[in-house]
């Protein structure tokens, strides 16, 4: 079971949706001065050498951050005009690299690190069971001499999560909470695990904001996991939004290539009323500069509440 290792595919298409979704949420999540619980559910190795081995194997970010900062972000010239939230990635993502040339991509974790507020007391609790990435993780975000903003556990996240819900008061005796849920998929349980997980989550605290990152593959479970999704969140009663983004085929890929991943989605339960209008500026133009060949599309749609 610990065969996935994110590192092949850190920076690709996937990325750049779960991640530019996850920095719009939280932008508008901390306009508010109460802090806020963080949990990431499944964080790897929290940053990513994309000039490394594993990156280099697969070359998935060429289709991903690297394709989207040459068209938007293109070396020596002038920044080109792009929507609010893909500068706002980008910029995050440029952090990182300050020698101006990408070699390094923040996982989750980094990129909710950079977000984070010290005065404001927000709390970061990384979930990552796989024994190499879980030591990586570690040491990666010992770096960073956080303290006890952030807290890294070797296990489990479906389960780790539950205790952490309804989350403690923040200083001015309010309750928040962000949870993003990206396991690997790697076996197919991962499915009805993230939607049990996600109905156990809502139950224990109804109002907190759930990030679900899913593969669109052809797989039953993986169209089945955003219908569950809808189903649990109109049953509850809470407001959804659903984006997904196929970036299409390879024209270059013979009829018998693998064409990897394509397209992915992400559900969000108790989204922000702004990520609505922000993903429906920043899709077409992440479809326009990373769509390629047959079967490239972007779609978003909401409901609930």
């Amino acid at each position: 079971m610990f065969s996935y290792r994110h590192a092949f595919h850190a920076g690709n298409h996937a990325d750049v949706l779960k991640h530019l979704t996850l920095i719009a949420t939280l932008r508008h999540l901390m306009q508010k001065d109460a802090g806020i619980t963080l949990i990431d559910t499944h964080a790897g190795a929290g940053l990513y050498r994309l000039d490394g081995d594993y990156t280099e194997t697969g070359g998935e970010a060429k289709d991903g951050v690297v394709k989207l900062m040459a068209a938007l972000r293109p070396a020596g010239q002038e920044p080109a005009a792009a929507a609010p939230a893909i500068d706002d990635y980008l910029d995050v993502i440029a952090s990182y690299n300050p020698s101006g040339t990408l070699r390094v991509y923040p996982g989750s974790p980094f990129v909710i690190h950079h977000l984070m507020r010290a005065e404001s007391r927000d709390r970061l609790k990384l979930f990552e069971l796989h024994p190499t990435d879980s030591r990586t993780l570690s040491a990666n975000i010992a770096q960073l001499e956080a303290g006890r903003q952030i807290a890294v556990a070797r296990e489990d996240g479906f389960e780790g999560v539950k205790p952490l819900l309804p989350p403690p008061p923040s200083s001015t005796g309010s309750k928040r909470a962000l949870v993003l849920m990206d396991p690997s998929y790697e076996i197919k349980s991962d499915y009805g695990k993230v939607s049990a997980c996600i109905q156990e989550c809502m139950r224990r605290f109804p109002t907190g904001t759930f990030l679900v990152w899913y593969p669109v593959i052809p797989r039953p479970e993986a169209h089945d996991l955003p219908r569950r999704l809808k189903t649990l969140s109109n049953q509850a009663q809470r407001p959804w939004l659903h984006a997904t983004l196929a970036i299409g085929q390879d024209p270059t890929h013979g009829p018998d290539d693998r064409p990897g991943l394509t397209a992915s989605g992400m559900f969000v339960v108790n989204p922000p009323h702004t990520l609505k209008p922000v993903l429906a500026e920043a899709l077409p133009q992440l479809l326009l500069h990373l769509g390629r060949g047959r079967g490239k599309s972007q779609a978003l749609e909401s409901g609930g509440g």
